[in-house]
């Protein structure tokens, strides 16, 4: 059985935790302290419920297993810390006691457990506490500080992450926690035994990579970037030969790729950028697959840079109308009406090879390959629902292939095996178009979307967003409209047959005669089209999506040699 199977999630309250001589630290270069107020509030909230129900849910934490008494903070750090700060701000209310001449010596001995407890013991020379739990590079100093004199030093200089270390502070500080020593004892007896949290122990960066998978796959966000970032660092320091000044800016860096591309979309980028170069993994394959690649400090360094150059193309993909695009060159933007259709239909898997192209095509090469898989993506994604693990592997090699230099030009792409083999021919789209529904209450932007580009074809011009859907049988029809329909009249509505554009829908529920007039005085060429037929049944519908199925292979069409 693996070490990964071996790791019982176990239930324990924050005094269980740190207890027993256990020792934690927080990775040298995982994120710094982030915490805010509105946080900090949350928290005390939640502290203040103990009152009444005893316990609280703190949620998951993820250690990694360094000896017998000492772990990583994988995940969960803000809480942790968080936590301590209210002990060290409680413990700093009975040193005021203390100050103040109030039992002095009880308090006094009250700190003295409570610091062996919560916080870590004082070294005997110097004073200072050998801490229970250790931060980062940016934040362990000023952490330790507060730990070994019951105050948050307001140094000029501060950096903002030890500002929010030393407000955290001060605002727990403020808040009354007993009005005697042995009050605050029991407040911190009460925090300590009533705030749960689930634990899990892993041994290594890979089952941590695994852990996180899993939890966020049922929806437990944990922080990814946190743990890769945490490996990165740790290969390009092992040496012990970078400058602090390197490291802040890899630091910097490493921020800015986070904040471009946000927590939610920074898992599937590090996918889809170890695709644009690597034979395709899975998800769980990802992290070790990762690990061989960036493995020496140079490699990991390299991979670092990579992940750099990348990181605002893909964001910039997702949003074709970023500020990012007016600073490239002016001919890409042609692109962003294609990209504009993969983001309403949520198609991603191209994105490996976008981002491959990018950096290796010309604007013009890049254009046509993104118009090209988009042609392909209406087809095989929105109209025919073909397997999307299928088209993944395919794109892989496609993008392998342009990332390596092979395909030089878009019509690489187009004419190469990876494509005609997921292209689908005109009769299998023909086909599958015919008869195709979209539900239009939840799809009315990508339906409204596909009709603008068929009316474009025809010759309309027409911006999907200044228009509205029609349903030609109404979505809630009266008895007139059974006389066409039948008991199947509720069937019809959700057929890409029964729906066209309008520049306003007025005419709600009006017989198929009003509608025809209507249809007439306006510019949209399917409308007119409707109002060729003399009554709106069944037949008639589908003889007209028959023939909006033949403008669809029109429009959506690539020229394969």
């Amino acid at each position: 059985m693996s070490k990964f199977m071996l790791m019982e999630p176990k239930n324990q309250t924050f005094q269980e935790l740190v207890g027993n001589g256990v020792k934690y630290k927080v990775p040298r270069f995982q994120r710094d302290y982030a915490w805010q107020q509105e946080h900090w509030e949350d928290l005390w909230a939640d502290i203040e419920t103990l009152k009444e129900e005893h316990y609280h849910y703190m949620g998951y934490i993820v250690l990694q297993r360094k000896g017998a008494h000492d772990y990583e903070v994988i995940d969960g750090q803000q809480r942790l810390v968080t936590l301590s700060l209210v002990v060290l701000a409680a413990m700093k209310q009975i040193q005021d006691l203390i100050d103040q001449r109030v039992e002095v010596k009880e308090n006094e001995e009250r700190l003295s457990v409570l610091s062996d407890r919560f916080i870590g013991s004082k070294n005997a020379i110097s004073l200072k506490v050998d801490n229970k739990l250790s931060l980062n590079r940016n934040n362990g100093t000023h952490y330790k500080s507060i730990c070994s004199n019951l105050d948050a030093p307001n140094r000029r200089g501060l950096t903002a992450t030890n500002k929010l270390l030393h407000n955290a502070f001060q605002f727990y500080s403020k808040n009354s926690m007993g009005n005697s020593g042995a009050q605050i004892a029991e407040f911190i007896e009460k925090l300590s035994s009533g705030m749960i949290f689930t634990n899990i122990i892993v041994q290594d960066e890979l089952n941590a990579y695994k852990v996180f998978e899993t939890l966020n796959a049922r929806g437990v966000q944990l922080s990814t970037p946190d743990l890769l970032k945490n490996y990165f660092f740790s290969v390009i320091t092992k040496n012990d030969d970078v400058a602090d000044e390197e490291l802040d800016e890899l630091d910097e860096n490493w921020s800015d790729i986070v904040s471009q591309l946000g927590e939610s979309n920074f898992t599937d980028f590090i996918r889809y950028h170890h695709n644009l170069q690597q034979k395709l993994v899975t998800k769980k394959e990802l992290f070790s697959s990762i690990r061989s690649l960036a493995d020496t400090p140079k490699s990991a360094y390299l991979y670092l840079n990579s992940l750099n150059e990348y990181a605002p193309i893909y964001a910039s993909l997702l949003s074709p109308y970023d500020e990012w695009w007016a600073n490239q060159d002016s001919k890409y933007r042609e692109a962003r009406k294609y990209l504009d259709g993969f983001n309403l239909f949520k198609v991603k898997q191209p994105l490996t090879i976008f981002m491959a192209a990018f950096t290796v095509f010309s604007a013009e090469e890049f254009v046509r390959t993104v118009k090209y898989l988009y042609v392909l993506s209406i087809r095989y994604n929105v109209i025919c629902h073909h397997s999307p693990s299928e088209q993944e592997k395919t794109y892989n090699q496609i993008a392998m292939k342009i990332f390596s230099g092979e395909y030089k030009r878009a019509s690489h792409i187009k004419n190469g095996g990876e494509f005609k083999k997921l292209y689908p021919d005109d009769q299998t789209f023909s086909n599958a178009f015919e008869f195709h529904k979209m539900p239009s209450r939840q799809s009315s932007k990508k339906i409204r979307f596909l009709l603008s580009e068929i009316e474009t074809t025809l010759g309309n011009q027409t911006d999907y967003l200044k228009t509205t859907l029609e349903h030609i049988c109404p979505y809630h029809p009266e008895q007139h409209w059974y006389e066409y329909f039948g008991e199947g009249v509720n069937d019809v509505q959700d057929r890409l047959g029964n729906v066209i554009l309008l520049d306003t829908d007025e005419l709600k529920r009006s017989t198929f005669e009003d509608k025809k007039e209507f249809y007439l005085t306006t510019n949209f060429l399917l409308a007119k089209k409707i109002s060729e037929y003399d009554e709106w049944d069944l037949q008639n519908l589908n003889d007209y999506q028959q023939w909006l199925s033949n403008q669809a292979v029109i429009t959506w069409k690539v020229d394969i040699a």
